[in-house]
């Protein structure tokens, strides 16, 4: 009994690609909240779920767009990218236009983004995919050389493309931070994009949780001082906060 409803639950999850714990209630009405907790548990253990806040999305559904190292990057810290995810989702207003990258909270957001009218450029092929499902957001995906560790693309020739291209908003997500080296990712032409993306926007959100505290990657695409708003979890230390609050940079 107990293997037939983990198994139904598996095959709600792969059909739907994410459900909260509130769905699976109603579709199991006479099975405790504490006991579904416990089969999104073993499935996860099986390999065949990732928990998030609230409910659990599907594996096979992050791999249809990504490959082992991605979906590997996907299942860390979730509950602080989700945390992360619907604070930048409550920024974002009705008509607006925004930049968003190609990281996993990216991915995240993509998915709490409101079905509202937009127009979001991303170089995140899951990001992408993600927001087309949405039939009132308008995506345009950038080109470039793929970058398969995180699915994003980036491009020499994105200057070009950006010459003509307006957005008020840029939402990034970063790699690795440190208070001396700043924000940090690991390819150049990838920081080169998001160097770019940082001056073409009227406003920069950064997405930092806490678990990239205290890391360097190669290639540094802003500091502290390049940013308007920090977003990030609440396990982010106090005295770093201060730093930031220090440059009139609000922190969430």
């Amino acid at each position: 009994m107990k293997r037939d409803r983990i198994e139904e639950i598996a095959d709600l999850l792969d059909k739907r690609g994410k459900l909260t714990l509130e769905q699976l209630e109603s579709f199991f009405p006479n099975v405790s909240q504490m006991t579904l907790r416990r089969d999104l548990f073993q499935l996860e253990q099986d390999g065949k779920i990732i928990r998030v806040r609230g409910g659990a999305m599907s594996v096979k559904e992050v791999q249809k767009v990504s490959g082992e190292p991605y979906t590997k990057k996907t299942a860390i810290h979730t509950d602080e990218k989700i945390e992360i995810a619907q604070k930048a989702a409550a920024l974002i207003d009705e008509g607006c236009s925004l930049f968003i990258d190609g990281g996993t909270t990216a991915m995240y957001l993509a998915k709490e983004i409101p079905d509202m009218n937009i127009n979001v450029f991303t170089n995140g092929l899951a990001v992408a995919i993600e927001l087309a499902q949405k039939k009132n957001l308008n995506v345009v995906m950038l080109g470039g050389q793929v970058m398969k560790d995180n699915l994003s693309t980036a491009s020499p020739v994105a200057k070009t493309y950006f010459a003509d291209t307006n957005f008020e908003l840029a939402i990034i997500s970063t790699s690795a931070f440190t208070p001396e080296n700043g924000f940090s990712c690991g390819s150049q032409v990838e920081a080169d994009l998001l160097r770019l993306v940082r001056t073409k926007a009227k406003s920069l959100y950064m997405m930092l949780d806490s678990s990239k505290i205290g890391k360097i990657m190669p290639y540094t695409f802003a500091h502290i001082q390049d940013i308007d708003v920090l977003i990030t979890d609440e396990n982010f230390p106090l005295e770093l906060k201060a730093q930031f609050t220090q440059k009139d940079i609000v922190v969430m």
